[in-house]
């Protein structure tokens, strides 16, 4: 799911903004101040020449000096007549005015042999260098103090400030003509029906007062990463026209005891003040965790901004026209004071989108973007099944940066293919050196799954096969359905455990041996296989009984602490039922494959000298050698 707009509405912030010299006034003063006494102190006297103490005798020994002033051991003075003095070696100057230094000794003859000459003497007092020495001293002092200054006020003007610490920490986002929208929101249909109906009671709350209704104080978003949970609350307020007050969970959360709650209470404050208006809480799990449950440690603050979080949401008045909604991808440890009526009492949940939806989404991200003619939206949405909004603008994005890589002007369906490759098993590794042998093991192993996908019926096409070394995989076969599945039959589920043990059957076939490369296949088999006998009811065994009960989607959260519902007997009896599916299916594979030896090892060799064929050629060959 994805917006159209690429402008994002600004929060709203203080109207006048302060100008670049009043925000640094403090430090342009001092800057003023240092170099004013560095100027003072240092350049003082830049007209003199400055001679040797000798020269200076020569020259009130010929009576060539007119005027001198002593200051401390520092002479200065006028001569009467220019006179030369050399600089380098070819080079003299002329000069007049003059500055030399008595020796540190002193000179007793000097003020006889001044007075001699009858040249007028002026006399200045030493200068006091102990404001100089004083500065210099209470400089890094300085330094430091402006130092703290500078971040006080900065955190002030964020709204950080220790006198702020617990104010309304949430950014408000006003009408705007760039809102967010239903329409600009691809897929959901479903979750945006049900919020249709808030829309429409902060548009017109008194239809439903009429009538004796009342909306729902809150209302939960929840489903997996990067399905546009957050979007959808935006395009609420959007529709709406009311203000939109959003903050995350970790928001609240603060070293303070006590300052969670303060800015839950100011933020509801506020809202009211506003109303009607939307507050949107993301992530509400940071602070809405099961209390006394053990679940992600103890934590006295999170408790207590919890619990005024749910004293707030009960102190709401029917007509106040302030709606909580919030979004979170695990409702499993949310405490179930939340939803309890009254409460967070709907949940919506924001589904994956399909491949309808896939479509749209890939339409609006592409835009901006410069595709190939052989570019089909249609078909990166049929292969990217499980991709969410995000996953699928990260696809773009990757392909476009191949494209810029390649120095190319336009995204083909080689530069999709390959951003899709990354996301999935990751990057290439092209440092990685196989043997023969290796290669010819992996060759096998991935022809193995491919000959079992391409002969069973209920199979999804094969897209292609690939032994091209990744982060995450040392090959792969990748199938994608030609439709959304939303239920799955038995048949289909033995079928797809007879592909993932089609590797290791290959292996076993024709090289008699077993490599660690399927252990992600076995574990993936032995996870779906459990699941058919424990869930649903897909073995002899169990055939009208679930063991474990229905287990509802968590989305990236852990299920809250379980016992077996069931005794050791039957547990034993589950393991059994587990292995007997598993060695029916290997056994299918492994038939299967040495029915067809010969398309396999065509295809091994050919995987071994391209690395990576597509669908139509494993079809091609399969055909051609049965």
């Amino acid at each position: 799911m994805t917006s159209s707009k690429n402008t994002e509405e600004n929060p709203k912030e203080t109207q006048n903004q302060t100008p670049f010299v009043k925000q640094n006034k403090f430090w342009i003063i001092i800057l003023i101040i240092v170099t004013l006494f560095i100027w003072s102190y240092y350049f003082t006297g830049l007209n003199y020449t400055e001679i040797s103490y000798t020269k200076f005798k020569s020259e009130l020994q010929k009576d060539n000096v007119e005027e001198v002033t002593l200051k401390g051991l520092e002479v200065t003075g006028s001569l009467k007549s220019p006179s030369n003095i050399r600089i380098t070696k070819d080079n003299q100057i002329q000069f007049r005015d003059f500055i030399t230094h008595v020796p540190s000794f002193g000179d007793e003859k000097l003020l006889t042999l001044l007075n001699e000459k009858d040249v007028t003497v002026n006399t200045e007092p030493k200068p006091d260098n102990s404001f100089a020495y004083t500065l210099i001293a209470f400089l890094p002092l300085l330094l430091i103090a402006g130092l703290i200054f500078f971040q006080y006020k900065r955190s002030q003007g964020q709204g950080g400030g220790i006198f702020s610490i617990g104010k309304n920490q949430a950014k408000l986002y006003s009408r705007s003509e760039e809102a967010t929208k239903f329409d600009d929101v691809a897929g959901a249909e479903s979750a945006k029906t049900e919020l249709q109906e808030i829309v429409s009671f902060l548009k017109n709350p008194e239809d439903i007062f009429q009538i004796g209704g009342e909306v729902p104080k809150g209302l939960m978003l929840v489903g997996p990463p990067g399905t546009g949970k957050t979007l959808l609350a935006r395009a609420v307020a959007g529709e709406a026209d009311v203000p939109f007050f959003s903050i995350t969970g970790s928001d609240f959360m603060e070293m303070f005891v006590g300052v969670g709650a303060k800015r839950v209470r100011n933020l509801f404050a506020d809202a009211k003040n506003e109303a009607p208006c939307i507050i949107f809480i993301d992530e509400l799990d940071a602070i809405g965790r099961r209390r006394g449950a053990g679940l992600g440690g103890g934590h006295d603050e999170r408790e207590q901004t919890l619990n005024q979080l749910l004293s707030e949401l009960d102190g709401f008045e029917s007509k106040e026209n302030v709606i909580v909604m919030t979004a979170t991808n695990r409702p499993d440890v949310l405490d179930p004071a939340l939803s309890r009526p009254g409460r967070f009492d709907r949940q919506v949940t924001v589904d994956l989108p399909s491949k309808k939806d896939r479509e749209h989404i890939l339409q609006i991200y592409a835009q901006n973007k410069n595709l190939d003619e052989d570019v089909k939206l249609e078909e990166i949405a049929r292969g990217t099944p499980g991709f969410s909004g995000a996953d699928l603008r990260n696809l773009l994005n990757e392909a476009t940066l191949l494209v810029a890589r390649n120095n190319k002007q336009a995204i083909s369906y080689q530069e999709i293919e390959q951003a899709r490759d990354k996301i999935l098993m990751g990057l290439e590794r092209h440092g990685l050196a196989l043997t023969e042998d290796e290669k010819r093991l992996i060759a096998y192993h991935e022809a193995g799954h491919a000959i079992v996908g391409n002969i069973l019926p209920h199979a999804d096409p094969i897209h292609k096969v690939s032994i091209i070394p990744r982060t995450m995989a040392m090959g792969a076969t990748q199938q994608f359905p030609e439709q959304e599945r939303y239920i799955y039959k038995r048949e289909y589920m033995q079928e797809r455990l007879a592909i993932m043990l089609g590797g290791r059957s290959a292996e076993t076939l024709i090289f008699n041996t077993a490599t660690s490369g399927a252990g992600n296949d076995l574990q993936e088999a032995t996870k779906l296989a459990r699941k058919m006998v424990l869930e649903w009811g897909m073995s002899e065994e169990f055939e009208h009984m679930a063991p474990a009960g229905g287990q509802g989607e968590v989305f990236l959260g852990e299920e809250l602490a379980q016992k077996k519902e069931y005794s050791e007997k039957t547990n034993q009896l589950v393991d059994e039922a587990v292995e007997s599916i598993l060695k029916q299916a290997y056994s299918r594979a492994y038939n299967i494959l040495n029915e067809h030896r010969d398309a396999l090892k065509a295809l091994a060799e050919i995987l071994v000298e391209e690395e990576e064929i597509s669908g139509e050629k494993v079809d091609e060959i399969v055909g051609q050698k049965s």
